[in-house]
């Protein structure tokens, strides 16, 4: 095998390498200024401790690589007119971007108090770290950001996720060796299965190995260019090596490999597109071999720091009690000749400011990275047309995921080229399957003749799947970013894979909304969680865990909705909502199983426009005559729990005709809490209107029992709110069996509502003895059967 390696050519005249260096030595010169200093930016006067930061925060050893990657891309845009986006993975990198980003001018467009003279440059270094300012991530407020690189691992998604339908534009990635250990970031490495050359745009990712992390080596900058190049032809990629030190050569390397590969990217994308058959080719990507903090420091107080860990974060500290480190800076920064670079009003000189792009152009600039001002709304058909006939509530079963489908389908069929689907292989396992319709999946890789029958791959199709939730959350979290619309889909016990990733994005949406009103709206990201703990009878106890519901409710209540919609017309009005909305992470919770339905499409847009209600139907409170005051609220959220609550209101109101009971069902959590705290909360006087101040609520809930009442805690007299919900219990269980070991059935419903009522108690002993006979016959006949009795099962709504 012949290895890989940067072309042998020198494509930089002796004038253009000079401009391009001396560029570099800007970016270089912003990066260092940005980590130490908050005054006298340009070095007018003898650099002082008072010039200098107490608290340095920065990250400078991944910095000059990133800026010397950004301005040869900015030499191709210029040369070719070509449309890219600038991805930054190592974490703490954003001194090597945002210098180029200031540099050619967008920063200062966007925030006119960094302006490009000295006063904005003070402003500009002060900023970085700094309280009340910006971290020392790609946060939000970088222009041209879409990933901040808070934590490692999902640069590459990202990437993916931007070109997908994005025929013109090239997401260029700098992957960070540390951030190249993670498990997201190995997965990624095989997007370029799914990367069509005829609709889709191009990745290059550019792996940067620097050879160390915090304090340790890195893997992969530790074994050699042979067996990295094995490493990425195996996955798939045509790989160039660009290593060394000396600036000039590197710059050559860099320039030559940088031609090479965009030509190579063209010279697929034309024969796919001129020929109309769309194959997996070899996508290049760039190993960039680098010291790590590059023109930095060689040593500090006698120990190694450029090439060496050291540079990690900030070579040099105690910058207030050492007088000889203050000089090293000033050594160092002047080593990058500022006086040659910028004029005397601090303005980089014409000669050098011509090198980067213009307009929309720069990649600071581009559209794809502010993805709300390319944003189209979807084309929505109208979903009460979906809906199901419902004659009496309770009486008929449906699938309500199989109902979504239809609208789904639709919904891709009328938005070819802005919307997709995403899920780990389950699809079809959770009834979704209806899309197939209209469109495949996705697949560029080998096809096998019985992959014909059943498999539905195709090379342009739209349906997302691989078997790592990370990627698939990375490319869906990127597809949005660049102002398209998606749904992911996972069964509820593994969205854990995606928490962090979640929380990211959650991060991400809340600084744009409150602090960023430069970036448009994206669409929102959606989440279904189906295949859910109550209907894990085959899986077992592995795959029954409703807590991600609680990691969301953690995040800021202006970004996170959970929707636990109980029945399919409730299920479309939910999705319509969802598919609608911006700036949101919207979890929706549906079993793909048969459920009861409920409501007709008027009553559950009504229902799901409120988020919570009474029904009327399952009510006998409502004497006319009387006040509306009931003995008990049965209370519930999610289609398994109000099955079980509605069975278990039937049964009191047949043995206790003179109980008054109030049916509550909530398809909104957030309404639970109070209007202060969240948007969708309800105000103290709504929630006592509908749960009373004083009466017993039994709630039957969907997840930990704990949530709600970390939700309600506020409310009058909460200590009156009995939450049933998952506590651990179960294993391979027919569904009653696992909802009594939970106590969410209805048997354990009707002996709470007999312990809760005083006027019921020792009063309703005997029922209370029957309620545990039917749980002791019905546990019998799942353990001999293998299956819950027919009358359980089976059960209807008493009209």
């Amino acid at each position: 095998m012949v290895l890989a390696t940067s072309p042998e050519t020198a494509p930089l005249s002796d004038q253009e390498l000079g401009q391009i260096h001396a560029y570099w030595r800007a970016c270089n010169y912003l990066a260092v200024g940005m980590i130490y200093l908050k005054d006298n930016p340009m070095l007018q006067q003898p650099l002082q401790p008072d010039h200098i930061k107490y608290r340095l925060l920065g990250h400078w050893g991944s910095s000059p690589a990133l800026s010397f990657t950004y301005i040869h891309l900015n030499r191709l845009i210029k040369q070719q007119d070509l449309s890219i986006i600038f991805l930054a993975g190592p974490g703490h990198g954003a001194p090597g971007v945002l210098g180029p980003v200031y540099l050619e001018g967008t920063y200062s467009e966007i925030y006119p108090d960094k302006s490009e003279d000295i006063e904005g440059l003070r402003k500009f270094f002060k900023q970085f770290s700094f309280p009340g300012h910006i971290g020392s991530h790609v946060t939000p407020e970088t222009p041209g950001s879409i990933h901040e690189g808070g934590e490692l691992g999902y640069s590459l998604a990202h990437a993916y996720g931007a070109v997908f339908d994005n025929p013109d534009l090239i997401a260029a990635v700098v992957v960070g060796d540390g951030e190249a250990e993670t498990g997201p970031l190995a997965t990624a490495w095989h997007s370029n299965k799914f990367l069509n050359p005829i609709r889709d745009g191009a990745v290059l990712p550019i792996l940067n190995l620097n050879g160390y992390k915090i304090a340790n080596p890195t893997i992969l900058a530790r074994i050699s260019d042979d067996e990295l190049a094995n490493l990425f032809r195996g996955y798939g990629y045509t790989p160039y090596i660009v290593a060394g030190q000396d600036p000039e050569t590197m710059h050559q390397a860099m320039a030559a490999t940088l031609d090479a590969c965009v030509d190579q990217i063209h010279a697929i994308q034309q024969t796919a597109r001129n020929s109309g058959q769309a194959e997996r080719p070899r996508w290049p990507m760039i190993i960039l071999r680098t010291p790590k903090g590059w023109t930095g420091p060689e040593e500090v107080d006698g120990h190694k720091v450029e090439g060496f860990w050291r540079a990690h974060q900030v070579p040099m500290g105690g910058m207030h009690s050492n007088p000889e480190h203050v000089q090293r800076l000033e050594a160092w920064m002047r080593s990058y000749k500022p006086e040659e670079l910028f004029d005397d009003t601090g303005r980089l000189i014409p000669e050098l400011k011509t090198l980067a792009p213009t307009g929309h152009r720069r990649m600071s600039a581009n559209p794809a990275a502010n993805g709300g001002l390319v944003r189209r709304e979807l084309r929505l058909p109208d979903f009460r047309q979906y809906a199901i006939e419902v004659p009496k509530p309770a009486t008929l079963e449906a699938q309500n995921t199989k109902i979504m489908s239809y609208f789904l389908r639709d919904t891709m069929r009328e938005n070819p080229h802005n919307f997709r689907l995403f899920g780990p292989d389950e699809t079809a396992s959770n009834r979704l399957n209806a899309v197939y319709e209209v469109t495949k999946k996705a697949w560029m890789a080998e096809f096998l003749p019985e992959d014909l029958d059943g498999s539905e791959l195709a090379r342009d199709g739209r349906v997302m799947e691989m078997l790592s939730e990370h990627t698939l959350e990375g490319w869906l979290e990127g597809y949005l970013l660049t102002g398209r619309h998606g749904l992911f889909h996972t069964y509820e016990a593994f969205a854990h894979v995606i928490d962090s990733m979640f929380n990211q994005h959650a991060k991400w949406l809340d600084i744009c909304k409150h602090h960023v009103p430069w970036r448009a709206p994206v669409s929102s990201l959606n989440i279904l969680l189906s295949s859910v703990v109550w209907r894990q009878d085959h899986n077992g106890f592995s795959h029954q865990d409703p807590g991600f519901l609680d990691l969301v409710t953690n995040k800021n209540p202006d970004v996170v909705r959970i929707y636990l919609p109980p029945d399919a017309n409730c299920l479309l009005s939910v999705t319509d909502h969802c598919l609608r909305s911006t700036d949101y992470v919207n979890v929706v919770v549906a079993d793909k199983q048969s459920h009861l339905q409920y409501l007709s499409a008027e009553e559950a847009i009504k229902h799901c426009t409120k988020g919570i209600g009474i029904w009327d139907w399952a009510s006998n409170d409502d004497c006319g005559i009387e006040p509306d005051i009931p003995d008990v609220i049965m209370a519930c959220c999610g289609d398994i729990p109000t099955r079980e609550s509605l069975a278990a209101t039937a049964i009191l109101r047949e043995e206790f005709p003179e109980l008054k009971i109030r049916f509550i069902n909530v398809v909104d959590l957030f309404r639970l809490i109070p209007e202060r705290e969240h948007p969708h909360g309800l105000s103290n006087a709504d929630f006592d209107t509908l749960f009373t101040p004083d009466k017993p609520v039994i709630f039957n809930f969907h997840g930990y029992p704990w949530l709600i009442h970390k939700l309600t805690y506020r409310r009058t007299n909460q200590h009156r709110i009995h939450v049933r919900g998952y506590k651990e219990q179960g294993n391979i269980n027919t569904p009653l069996e696992l909802a009594i070991k939970n106590q969410i059935d209805r048997f354990n419903l009707v002996i709470d509502v007999i312990d809760r009522v005083p006027k019921l108690l020792s009063a309703a002993a005997h029922v209370k003895e029957r309620m545990k006979n039917r749980i002791i016959d019905c546990l019998n006949h799942s353990y001999t059967e293998g299956r819950d009795r027919p009358e359980e099962a089976n059960w209807t709504w008493p009209h």
